[in-house]
């Protein structure tokens, strides 16, 4: 373990810097190894600043000279930056650097990817590329010019000269230093333009590396959908003459929105029929509207300081939701939001890693690029959007962009805008922002004479973050249901303040069934005691798709826990109702898909632990499998029909009619393959001229084990495809027996394929392992070790990575006092490596310590 500790950071010290700066300009000579980095950066004193210490951030930097106003000076320099001696007016900071892109295997800053140049700046990566006041408040216009043996040298803004081995850039927008991007190498460009609202041309580039042209189409076409939604529905516009997007393969995100260059990891932007899955289509499609949309949200008004993440996060995430639900199912894509929520948010905020929306400190800030900032902020933009309707939120939004643009702005700013707006007092449901945790909401109902009487009450269980929760703000969004089926009552808003209120409903002729929460209008736990009629009763008829979905989830999760806790065998009220579901062909085929599923094994976990249990890993997966028989058992005679109709007979096309029903015939495919042993799979296999069936025979295949001859055709064919090659080692993992996923990840490490140091190849095995419930919690222990042994070798390469995984540890005090002492001694294993990462500290030394 570290024997220093970390520093930890307060958003109540916050204070500002104390010089402004009014331009940056910085030259490039490139080298793998002694790249050279000159700055010439005019400071001058902040009015606003009482502290006038001049410190400038610098990381694994060579220092080689400084001056100031063109005189030498000799700065005090430490592990972390420098400070020297200033004028007291404007004076002009000149230093040259050297730094080892080549050996930056955190890829953070300036580093090599496959030969090219690339950069990583948000948070802290630009510290390592110069020295700089490295925080998002410092916001400056830049320009950059680069020397460097590459045909492609790239930068943010718009070209102010380029030619052979030499080029400048210039971005007239003022811009933190995160935003700073730099791409040079051997790339090729797939071009095309967009005529924005106002009539200004944009070129539009998509650079790949020579081999990847073919893969760029639909990248294109997204942005340009994106650039096009943005002006209708928002009103913004683009700025610059030129927007770059870049393909690289060793990147630790999704994406990064620098401006006008944005750096997209090859995954999240290279798509083809023949190599990318339904998923990956429609994945590519929300990220790079999301980094788009951030041209606005984040480029153009940005994060007063890192506390402030979620402002420019959760914003955005709100907005490519919006954008995909205009694109594709707005009722499939709340649900696979919700979905998404339950699995990755709910867990941390209900565990060791639990955090406000805007934390209150932090000693990494890499490690709370979380999914409460992203996921759970944009669902406080919807609730604020549902409690203010569409016309407020627009005209608030509207006042914000214009008020703010060009600034570094704090929650308070956002919220301002809105009560000003609007006339609402927003302090209450601020507390969205300032409280961990998530709230747990109990509806209980009474029916007397023809009046029905709902008492909700809320209640967040206390954390070490937010020991002592206050009531917020809930929309809780109500609908009734007659006996008949039909909509008694129009969904009504109830906006909950207290912690208990009522809400009375008179005249009616017979007792309804009560759909709450509707559309999930809040990030909440709904405890609502229905019975299972009453339920069965909302999957048949509600009118909301939402809840209509959610009570088939309830009856699934209800069955499954009698299944685990008692042994009782699968429902067939539950199977009935789904199988008139997946039958009725008015509903949409990708919805149909998403009523098929069955609460994750972790999810069944999680309500076990929420309900006093124990979680037995094993038993879960037994009872998962058991249904899954059943279902295929009950729905024999209807699966054959199902998956003929929904067989795409037209050329491959990655829209949702195409794609909703391909996920039903795979769905259907799966549990055919429970039945035939894998025959209509195979077919399957052998016929597929598109990567979502192949793949998804393949996985059928596995599951029945019998594809172990298309398992090593698919590596013979695919063996030059990095990203191909990716899903080939994770499904591995994913679909073997949980006493055999260890012993599987770790063969897969010695493949000569695995390239541990690329994190889209170590997510793919080792994220893998941690997402298979059954399998990583194994009773031998044996997958805890094998993740533990990787962390501790990825951490001095790439703590980005490693930290992020550790959060497969953070359920860890669910489970039995075996598994539980079996985790604390890897996760002390792991603490106790010399020289651990302050990141992989955080993170672990949270979770250790709940």
């Amino acid at each position: 373990m570290r024997d220093a500790a970390p520093t930890t950071i307060f958003l109540a010290d916050y204070t500002p810097f104390g010089y402004e700066v009014d331009s940056v300009a910085l030259h490039f000579t490139l080298d793998p190894h002694q790249t050279r980095v000159k700055s010439r950066i005019a400071f001058r004193p902040n009015p606003d600043a009482t502290d006038k210490t001049f410190f400038l951030h610098g990381e694994k930097l060579k220092l080689v000279a400084a001056t100031i106003d063109g005189a030498s000076v000799t700065p005090d320099v430490t592990d972390q930056g420098l400070t020297c001696a200033v004028p007291d007016g404007p004076f002009v900071w000149e230093a040259e650097v050297e730094i080892d892109p080549a050996g930056n295997t955190a890829l953070e800053g300036l580093y090599m990817s496959n030969g090219m140049y690339c950069t990583q700046c948000e948070a802290e990566g630009f510290r390592k590329i110069t020295y700089y006041p490295d925080r998002p408040d410092v916001m400056s216009v830049f320009t950059v010019t680069i020397d460097g043996p590459h045909p492609v040298l790239l930068s943010n803004g718009n070209p102010v000269e380029t030619r052979k081995h030499h080029a400048e850039w210039h971005d007239p927008w003022p811009k933190p230093a995160y935003l700073f991007a730099l791409v040079a190498g051997d790339l090729v460009a797939h071009t095309d333009d967009f005529t924005t609202m106002s009539g200004r041309d944009v070129t539009l580039n998509l650079y790949v590396r020579p081999g990847d042209e073919g893969k760029c189409a639909f990248g294109m076409q997204a942005l340009k959908d994106s650039m096009k939604w943005d002006e209708k529905v928002y009103g913004r516009e683009y700025d610059l003459d030129l927007f770059n997007i870049v393909a690289v393969d060793d990147f630790n995100m999704g994406a990064m929105e620098n401006k006008g260059l944005n750096i997209f990891n090859s995954s999240a932007v290279l798509a083809s029929p023949e190599t990318s899955t339904d998923m990956n289509f429609e994945r590519i499609e929300a990220i790079i509207a999301h980094e788009y949309f951030h041209n606005w949200t984040g480029n153009r008004i940005t994060c007063r300081d890192w506390f402030q993440l979620c402002l420019k996060e959760g914003l955005t995430v709100f907005r490519d939701s919006q954008f995909t639900s205009d694109m594709r199912s707005a009722a499939v894509k709340r649900i696979s939001d919700v979905i998404d929520l339950r699995g990755r948010q709910f867990p941390e905020d209900q565990g060791p890693l639990a955090h406000p929306v805007r934390p209150e400190s932090f000693q990494e800030i890499n490690n709370f690029y979380t999914a409460t900032v992203y996921e759970k902020g944009a669902e406080v933009i919807g609730m604020l959007k549902r409690l203010v309707g569409d016309n407020a939120y627009g005209a608030a939004v509207d006042l914000y962009f214009e008020r703010h643009d060009g600034q570094a702005c704090t929650i308070e700013d956002w919220l301002a805008v809105f009560e000003e707006t609007t006339g609402r007092d927003l302090s209450q449901f601020k507390r969205w922002y300032s409280q961990a945790g998530t709230p747990h909401l109990k509806v209980t109902e009474d029916w007397q004479d023809g009046t029905l009487t709902l008492t909700l009450a809320q209640h967040t269980p206390p954390s070490s973050a937010t020991p002592n929760p206050q009531p917020q703000v809930i929309p809780v969004a109500i609908g009734l249901i007659g006996p008949d089926g039909a909509e008694v009552r129009p969904t009504e808003m109830l906006e909950m303040t207290e912690a208990t209120q009522t809400v009375t409903y008179d005249g009616l002729a017979a007792r309804p069934t009560v759909s709450a929460l509707r559309g999930f209008s809040a990030p909440v736990v709904l405890d609502h005691d229905q019975s299972d009629a009453e339920r069965a009763h909302l999957l048949a008829h509600d009118t909301d798709p939402f809840n209509r979905w959610e009570a088939g989830r309830n009856l699934a999760r209800g069955a499954l826990l009698a299944m685990i806790r008692k042994g009782a065998d699968p429902d067939t009220a539950y199977l009935d109702g789904l199988q008139r579901v997946l039958t009725d062909r008015s509903l949409d085929p990708a919805y149909r898909a998403l009523m098929m599923g069955l609460p994750s094994q972790s999810d069944l976990a999680a309500t076990l632990h929420n309900l006093g249990h124990t979680p037995d890993p094993a038993a879960i997966h037994a009872a998962t499998e058991a249904m899954r028989a059943a279902q295929a058992s009950h729905f024999a005679d209807d699966l054959a029909p199902l998956y003929a109709e929904n067989r795409v007979q037209e050329p491959y096309a990655p829209d949702a009619r195409q794609s909703g029903m391909r996920s039903l015939a795979g769905g259907v495919l799966a549990l055919l393959s429970r039945l035939d042993g894998g025959a209509q799979a195979r077919a399957q296999y052998q016929q597929a001229d598109n990567m979502t069936e192949q793949l998804g025979a393949l996985a059928c295949l596995l599951r029945v084990k019998a594809g172990d001859a298309e398992l090593a055709a698919f590596e013979a064919q695919w063996k030059d495809d990095r990203l191909v090659m990716d899903k080939w080692f994770g499904m591995q993992v994913m679909q073997a027996d949980p006493e055999d996923v260890a012993a599987t990840a770790h063969r897969l490490t010695q493949h000569s394929d695995f390239n541990w140091k690329n994190p889209n190849r170590f997510r793919a095995v080792m994220g893998s392992l941690a997402m298979h419930h059954a399998g990583f919690h194994h009773a031998s222990g044996a997958g805890y070790t094998l993740l533990a042994d990787w962390l501790i070798r990825l951490d001095p390469v790439n703590p980005q990575t490693t930290a992020r995984l550790c959060s497969a540890f953070q359920t860890w005090k669910r489970y039995d006092g075996d598994r539980q002492a079996l985790i604390a001694a890897e996760l002390d294993r792991i603490l106790d490596t010399p020289d651990l990462s302050g990141d992989t500290t955080e993170m672990l030394t949270r979770v250790r310590t709940a």
